[in-house]
């Protein structure tokens, strides 16, 4: 008896240019965990569409059962128009209680794939998928190995079939899964420069790798970013953070140019060669300038110092409402108040909008009492000497500056004032290296490229102990201590971290307990299913006291109490199994990490003393606020040699300070006081070498110059430029290229 045809979905009539798909779904690898015990129960939707009418058809494979490597082999038949169609193949998990999750997709165009030819001496097998997410929230993972190839024309000669097949074969050969980038999308992606690598992270984030400078990051590199970081590197050594005489060689161009708003404002543009001109740095931080600085107009006609405005756009953009911004004869601008019928020229209305400042600062009085008991408690020993030297590769920090602290027999050594020197650069330690050398750290540190913290969630970039550390690592105990180490040196030393860690992690250093709360800032989804087992009764589910743990794509099963893969989950026991598998989450899988880090930490910073903090101000301790609050910086800033907050260089400073994201407002922060944080309690309380130190602007230079800055002393020596246009470039091309020190500082 013959076989059944199979059933043929698509067009529904034999067009032209029509084709018979076969596609053969085989399986899925290495797909993400969505359920509860840490495995999946994946089927795929497969979707034949029209980029322009939508979908023709859709249909699905059968459901496997707790698996994260499912074995589908089943095929479908389309008949298909190469030239217009595609198919998107979807990754679900099925849920009995909830909608199903979403595991990843595949978007296939179908006008380079081969046709099957049995008589090749190598026939076509598979092909595997990478999956892709819808968006950016998206937790996907893994990859969906596929079979697809067209049937041979029945009118055609063997000849032609093997012609057909050498013409898409090396089409289907050359596609590379990052081609299948989004859903629906026929544009397809440039290759990796040199040295990347796309990886995926436990939880199927895609990011990519720099094998040359040993660095992570999220955004997919391009040709021409990979020659920016060449063009960087090459500069490491004569670009410094006081940038002298070498950059009107090195620069050339400049990276953001705000063009003039009329013809007549051109020539008077300086180039951006000689924008990026400056001559050495001095060598004395407290030296003065005698340049008579320029007077404030009572006036807009009056100003001295002005050029057109820039484009009403960039002028009039955030304003409140019954505001407008309008500019003087001479191209000064200054605001309208509407609805008091005011003017103003040097209040800028949008210094009140705290959603472009940023937040305000929520000034703790509790605080800052325990701080200042802390900082009382942390005597300085006696009998130590009076600085610890550390001689350091800048381009081997991390690795030297291990070696160095590891090798210290007695902690107490730490303790004593640092001093940073950093290999072939000029320059006196006053606080503003080893400011930077914290920052470079934290860089190093948390790098998940070394495989000892990894990030914690989709939408959030805090981090976590890697439980597998020691896979990536055999020392990695040794590094964690270091790691300990640098932290409480941090603390003692009043600096800090460039990094957020989970709030379980600061609960830990201070030994209390983890409750099911602290996992929604972590894994919402996980959070969400933990909350539906304690608000209901999960007997139907058959859960038992295991949890699934995917290990470098194989799944191996932990029993969270012995004997718990034959003890099920009852409404009597839920609670039981939710504290358990919050234990092995955050405490058990990550013991030994965390043993040998607060060994490290509590080396130098007593354990009882920093108890006094909770959780969220140990954070704040260690890490400082992460957002800066524009109105604080401005309120706590001192002006020195003619400069006061009604001077039109200081107006034209804010208002860049204003037009900033948020990254930027911290490297300049970063640029100026050498940490890219800010103290509990604001900028009032900015250290700097010796004791409190609020944020400085000093008049300096000529406006052939670039700001240059002092990290010691929180001061940032900017000179009296003649545009608004010219202070904001110039003062990217001092951030962009701010790498080191040279000279005084």
């Amino acid at each position: 008896m013959a076989a059944p045809s199979p059933q043929i979905r698509g067009l529904q009539t034999d067009e032209d240019n029509s084709r018979i798909l076969k596609v053969k779904v085989i399986g899925g690898i290495g797909l993400a965990k969505k359920d509860i015990l840490g495995a999946s129960d994946p089927y795929t939707r497969l979707s034949l569409y029209d980029p322009i009418n939508g979908e023709l058809t859709s249909l699905q494979t059968k459901t496997i059962k707790k698996t994260l490597d499912p074995k589908w082999n089943e095929e479908f038949f389309f008949r298909v128009d190469p030239q217009k169609h595609r198919l998107l193949l979807e990754v679900f998990d099925e849920n009995r209680l909830t909608r199903d999750d979403f595991l990843g997709q595949v978007d296939v165009p179908l006008n380079q794939i081969p046709t099957e030819n049995p008589n090749t001496e190598r026939p076509y097998t598979f092909k595997d998928f990478l999956l892709h997410p819808r968006s950016h929230k998206s937790r996907v993972k893994g990859h969906l190995r596929l079979k697809m190839t067209y049937l041979p024309k029945n009118s055609g000669s063997e000849e032609e079939t093997a012609d057909q097949t050498e013409e898409t074969d090396p089409g289907w050969e050359l596609l590379e899964s990052q081609d299948m980038s989004g859903p629906r999308q026929s544009q397809l992606l440039p290759p990796l420069p040199p040295g990347w690598e796309e990886r995926q992270d436990n939880l199927g984030r895609i990011y990519f790798v720099n094998h040359e400078n040993r660095t992570t990051q999220w955004q997919r590199p391009t040709a021409q970013c990979a020659i920016s970081t060449l063009s960087n590197v090459e500069q490491a050594f004569i670009t410094r953070r006081q940038i002298s005489d070498h950059d009107e060689n090195a620069t050339q161009e400049s990276p953001e140019v705000i063009p003039p708003t009329s013809e007549a404002a051109a020539p008077a543009q300086p180039p951006a060669a000689a924008a990026a001109a400056a001559p050495a740095a001095q060598s004395s931080a407290g030296s003065s300038q005698s340049a008579t600085p320029p007077q404030l107009p009572l006036s807009p006609e009056d100003s001295p110092l002005h050029t057109p405005s820039p484009e009403a756009t960039a002028e009039s953009g955030f304003l409140p409402a019954g505001w407008e911004v309008r500019s003087a004869p001479n191209g000064r601008p200054f605001f309208i108040d509407h609805n008091t019928k005011t003017t103003t020229w040097w209040d800028d209305p949008r210094l009140q909008n705290s959603a472009i400042t940023g937040p305000a600062v929520p000034y703790s009085r509790d605080y800052k009492q325990k701080y200042e008991y802390f900082r009382r408690k942390l005597k300085k020993p006696a009998d130590i000497p009076n600085r610890f030297e550390m001689k350091l590769r800048r381009n081997a920090v991390f690795e030297d500056s291990y070696r160095r602290i590891l090798s210290v027999k007695r902690p107490d050594l730490l303790k004593a004032r640092l001093w940073v020197e950093f290999e072939g650069e000029k320059g006196l330690d006053y606080g503003g290296l080893a400011r930077e050398w914290f920052f470079l750290m934290s860089k190093e540190m948390f790098n998940p490229y070394y495989g000892l913290f990894e990030y914690s969630a989709t939408d959030n970039y805090t981090l976590q102990i890697n439980p597998n550390s020691g896979l990536c690592n055999e020392d990695h105990l040794s590094y964690f201590k270091f790691i300990g180490r640098v932290a409480g040196m941090a603390v003692y030393h009043g600096k800090l971290l460039d990094a957020f860690f989970i709030r379980p992690f600061y609960k830990m250093m201070l030994q209390k307990p983890i409750i099911l709360q602290d996992m929604e800032s972590v894994d919402s989804e996980y959070f969400n299913s933990l909350m539906w087992i304690l608000e209901n009764d999960p007997t139907d589910l058959d859960l038992m006291f295991t949890i699934d743990e995917d290990l470098f794509g194989q799944t191996h099963q932990h029993e969270l109490t012995p004997g718990g893969a034959e003890i099920v989950v009852t409404n009597e026991t839920k609670k039981e199994y939710i504290h358990l598998v919050m234990q092995w989450r955050f405490v058990n899988r990550v013991q030994k990490q965390m043993t040998a880090f607060k060994d490290g930490f509590f080396e130098l910073i007593p354990q009882d003393l920093i108890k006094i903090f909770d959780e969220n101000e140990l954070e704040l301790l260690m890490c400082g606020l992460g957002d800066v609050d524009v109105n604080d910086w401005r309120a706590n800033t001192k002006y020195k040699n003619g400069y006061n907050s009604n001077h039109v260089v200081i107006q034209w400073f804010w208002k860049t300070v204003l037009v900033m994201d948020a990254e930027k407002r911290i490297r300049l922060l970063q640029f100026v006081t050498g940490t890219s944080r800010v103290p509990m309690n604001g900028f009032a309380e900015l250290y700097g070498s010796n004791g409190p130190q609020l944020f400085t602007i000093e008049q300096w230079g000529t406006p052939e110059k670039l700001p240059r800055a002092h990290t010691c002393f929180n001061r940032l020596d900017l000179p009296p430029y003649e545009s608004f246009e010219e202070l904001r470039e110039k003062l990217h091309i001092a951030i962009e290229n701010a790498q080191g020190f040279d000279g005084v500082d």
